[in-house]
């Protein structure tokens, strides 16, 4: 009965050591433009948690943020600054938030209720999608984008240059909400 409840209560320290680590990251990225427990909707709400194996990648310099939008990179990538590339980007790899494919690249910081504190901008030549239902959210980006995926949005954010679709399927899924708007076209690529 002794070692039962030693197991019990050895299983129950590495839980909460567990949890205690978990909420640490979640409450380190929510100040940056991310968390890795919630994440607001495309209208602003946080109600619903992540899903357990989503994490964020909170950026602060340009060869970090390539590694975040790579196939190898996370749902969420939040910067701390603005970011400036010579060369094009690509936002690859499928991920799943809420059980659905989602990318979200964060061009903000925020603070605990989920207002935004700061907004950056991401200057490239342009910006390929390659990730279902990404989404460029909360700042500007510098460019143009090429869409090869289905979903793709800009929340609350601003692209200052144009935004071409590989199909008519591609762009029939696309939104602008919340504030989100394209200074330039936004057109299937012919």
């Amino acid at each position: 009965m002794k070692k039962l409840a030693a197991l019990a209560a050895v299983f129950m320290l590495v839980m909460l050591i567990g949890c205690g680590n978990n909420n640490n990251n979640g409450a380190a990225a929510n100040q940056n433009g991310a968390n890795a427990n919630t994440d607001s909707n495309a209208n602003g709400n946080a109600d619903q948690p992540t899903d357990a194996v989503t994490s964020a990648s909170v950026v602060d310099n340009e060869a970090n943020f390539k590694k975040a939008i790579s196939k190898e990179g996370t749902w969420i990538i939040a910067t701390l600054k603005d970011l400036t590339f010579s060369e094009d980007l690509v936002l690859d790899g499928q991920f799943t938030n809420k059980d659905e494919p989602a990318r979200k690249i964060a061009l903000y910081s925020q603070d605990a209720d989920h207002n935004i504190t700061a907004s950056f901008t991401l200057t490239a030549p342009k910006i390929t999608i390659k990730s279902e239902n990404a989404r460029i959210q909360g700042g500007t980006f510098v460019g143009d984008v090429y869409v090869e995926a289905k979903g793709f949005q800009v929340v609350n954010a601003t692209i200052q240059g144009n935004v071409y679709f590989a199909s008519d399927e591609f762009q029939s899924t696309y939104s602008a909400a919340d504030q989100g708007k394209v200074t330039g076209v936004t057109e299937v690529q012919k």
